[in-house]
C-alpha cells in the first residue's frame, strides 16, 4: 500500500456513501472505504446493499469493506466485485452487538485459529490486495499476538485503539499502534481519537504508524483533510465559515442526486453533522429532523 498522503477516511455506517467520499478525496483523502457490507447480504444482492458499495472513477484508491464469517460466501463475494475496487478490506473491529451476535467484527478477534484460516484462505484465492480493519482485541489488549498471525497474508493492518469491550469510550492507546509498528512488516493505519489536525500529526509522530484513518471528526467535515495535510506539510490550516460549510452541503446533495443515492433518513443524519456547534444549531436540527423531504432541508440550510 503506497498512498499520496497519511490520511485516510474510514469506513463509516450511514455516512461514507459514494457521495461524501468523493467530498473527501477533493479535499485531500488519500484512500476511503465503503461502507462495512455483510457479504451475505452482498451476495443476495438488494439495491440497498448495492448502493453501500457504488462507487465511480473518481472514487479512487477505493477499499470495499466486508464484514461476514463464512470463507466461502466471502470469497464468491470478493471474486465478483473486487475488480471494481484496488482493496478488499475485512472487518474484524467492529463493536455492534448486532455484528458481534453474529460472529463478525470483532467477534472474531476471539478466534485466532480461525482467522489464520480464513486470511489464508482470502489472500490466497484472490487478486487485489487483502487488508484487515481490527480492534485491539475482545476483552484485552491482544493486539501484537493478533497481527503476527495476520500479517503475512495482508498487504496493510488498520488498527483502532480500543478493545471490543471498551466500544467508543476511554481513551484510544496509542502505545499499542507504536507497538504493532514496531513489529510487523505491512503498513499500519492508526485509528481513534483523532480529533484535529493536531492530533493527526502528533499519531504520526508518536506511534510511526504509515497512514492515520479518520471517522468521526471527518461526519459533516470533508475539510479535515485538507487541514490535515496543511498541518502536516506547513503546521498551519485554514478554517472555514459557515457560508463555506452550506457550500459544500449543497455539493454533497447534488452529488447524491447524481448517484441516485438520495436518502430522507441518511440525509437527514447528514445535515445534523454538518451542522452542529453553531449558534441556532438546536433549532435547526429540531427542523431538520421533522422535516418531510430533502427539498425542505435544502430551505431550511439555506435560510440558517
Amino acid at each position: 500500500m503506497k498512498l499520496k498522503n497519511p490520511f485516510v477516511l474510514a469506513p463509516m455506517a450511514n455516512y461514507s456513501d459514494l457521495a461524501f467520499r468523493l467530498l473527501c478525496r477533493r479535499c485531500g483523502a488519500s484512500l476511503a472505504y465503503t461502507e462495512q457490507v455483510s457479504a451475505i447480504a452482498l451476495s443476495k444482492e438488494n439495491r440497498k446493499t448495492l448502493n453501500m458499495i457504488k462507487t465511480c472513477e473518481e472514487d479512487s484508491p477505493i477499499s470495499l469493506q466486508l464484514s461476514g464469517r463464512d470463507k466461502n460466501i466471502l470469497l464468491d463475494v470478493i471474486k465478483k466485485h473486487e475488480k471494481n475496487y484496488d482493496y478488499i478490506d475485512l472487518n474484524f473491529g467492529c463493536p455492534s452487538k448486532k455484528i458481534v451476535k453474529c460472529g463478525y467484527g470483532s467477534a472474531l478477534l476471539k478466534e485466532k485459529e480461525y482467522i489464520k484460516e480464513l486470511l489464508e484462505h482470502l489472500s490466497s484465492n484472490m487478486k487485489k490486495p487483502l487488508t484487515v480493519k481490527m480492534r485491539s482485541g475482545f476483552k484485552q489488549n491482544e493486539s501484537l499476538e493478533l497481527v503476527k498471525i495476520m500479517e503475512d497474508y495482508v498487504d496493510a493492518i488498520a488498527v483502532h485503539a480500543r478493545t471490543r469491550e471498551q466500544g467508543y469510550s476511554g481513551k484510544a492507546d496509542w502505545g499499542i499502534i507504536r507497538e504493532i509498528k514496531e513489529n510487523v512488516s505491512v503498513p499500519v493505519i492508526g485509528n481513534g481519537d483523532i480529533e484535529s489536525p493536531e492530533k493527526a500529526f502528533e499519531m504520526l509522530n508518536l506511534t510511526k504508524c504509515d497512514y492515520v484513518m479518520i471517522g468521526r471528526a471527518a461526519q459533516g467535515n470533508p475539510f479535515i483533510f485538507e487541514q490535515c495535510n496543511d498541518y502536516f506539510n506547513e503546521r498551519e490550516y485554514q478554517k472555514y465559515d459557515l457560508k463555506e460549510k452550506k457550500g459544500v452541503f449543497f455539493e454533497y446533495h447534488g452529488l447524491l442526486k447524481k448517484f441516485d443515492l438520495l436518502n430522507l433518513g441518511l440525509f437527514k443524519g447528514q445535515a445534523l453533522e454538518f451542522f452542529k456547534g453553531y449558534n441556532g444549531s438546536k433549532e435547526i436540527k429540531t427542523r431538520i429532523v421533522t422535516s418531510k423531504n430533502t427539498d425542505e432541508i435544502i430551505e431550511i440550510v439555506k435560510r440558517f
